[in-house]
């Protein structure tokens, strides 16, 4: 379960839809809460002029002023949120701020000062996500944040399972989630149907073939989420599907549903470390318009770096 929940701002009104976000698992959790913001050295700046010492005095206090307000927003709801400026490149301070002081939780908006863009996601948000290795919570910021804080509700949280272990990580939040919130959870399992890649027409055979494997499947997913919803204790409903395409098919659903929350393990039956997330969390990531807490599965050790990272952290910035 999560104990430290990171929350990075930047001082813009899309980066705090985060906080009422924060306010409701600081609540569920029992988690303690750190305001995070980098005062970001401007890049064409160092290379053109020296940094004026009393322009950046400022763009210090004026940060540190902001998360104290932030901060002082939070407590009316019992949360005591710690503040934290650190200067340097965003995304990269962020991720090293996190990992020393083992933070459990990152809540990121996906849009911040820059603005809103036709990406689903910032580049900094991109950057924390590929290279985090954490759980994330990732909430869409399409408009801007109100100035009062107050804790949301969880009404209606997804929780995609393909049957692995893997994916069931992520029931103890579930339950945490639901009890303090009065959730309504949906077990949702999509059977896919299988492929015929074929220059012709699948024959008759081949059909039968698929169609007898897919209920084959079907059958047992119904199985499992009657058994799971049977050791769980609390309300949940299943929805079992079949269509070709699992991600499409969720998303459709989240949207159907009208839920709150998707939560779901950031690896799942197909296993692999090569990446921090598998093919699932990705798509939400990339064209999901739900909030959306992928809990990682995986120790950061057992994630494979990529061959930028080993680049990087061989020959540096040059």
């Amino acid at each position: 379960m999560f104990e430290h929940l990171l929350i990075p701002l930047d001082g813009s009104s899309l980066a705090e839809c985060v906080l009422p976000h924060g306010l409701a698992m600081a609540q569920a959790l029992g988690a303690r809460v750190t305001l995070l913001q980098v005062v970001e050295q401007e890049e064409t700046a160092s290379r053109t002029r020296a940094i004026d010492p009393l322009e950046w005095h400022y763009s210090e206090a004026e940060a540190g002023a902001y998360l104290q307000e932030v901060a002082e927003r939070l407590r009316p709801a019992g949360v005591s949120a710690a503040q934290v400026q650190l200067q340097g490149e965003p995304a990269e301070r962020v991720i090293d701020y996190a990992q020393a002081e083992h933070v459990d939780l990152i809540l990121l908006g996906s849009h911040g000062r820059s603005g809103l863009s036709g990406w689903n996601v910032s580049s900094v948000v991109q950057k924390i996500l590929a290279r985090a290795y954490l759980s994330i919570l990732l909430i869409p910021a399409y408009h801007p944040a109100t100035t009062e804080i107050s804790a949301l509700r969880y009404e209606r949280i997804l929780v995609p399972l393909d049957g692995s272990q893997r994916a069931e990580c992520v029931l103890p939040l579930v339950g945490a989630l639901a009890a303090q919130h009065g959730s309504q959870v949906l077990l949702a399992h999509v059977v896919r149907k299988p492929e015929l890649p074929r220059r012709a027409p699948p024959s008759r055979e081949d059909q039968e073939l698929a169609n007898a494997l897919t209920e084959r499947n079907r059958l047992e997913a119904s199985r499992y989420l009657e058994e799971l919803r049977a050791r769980l204790s609390l309300p949940a409903e299943v929805r079992l599907l079949v269509e070709e395409h699992v991600a499409a098919t969720l998303q459709q659903l989240a949207l159907e549903e009208k839920v709150d929350l998707v939560l779901l393990s950031a690896h799942g039956y197909s296993g692999g470390t090569r990446w921090p997330y598998g093919s699932l969390p990705t798509s939400f990531i990339m064209y999901g318009n739900k909030p959306l807490l992928i809990v990682q599965d995986l120790p950061r050790q057992a994630i494979e770096p990529t061959a930028a990272e080993l680049a990087a952290r061989e020959y540096g910035r040059h």
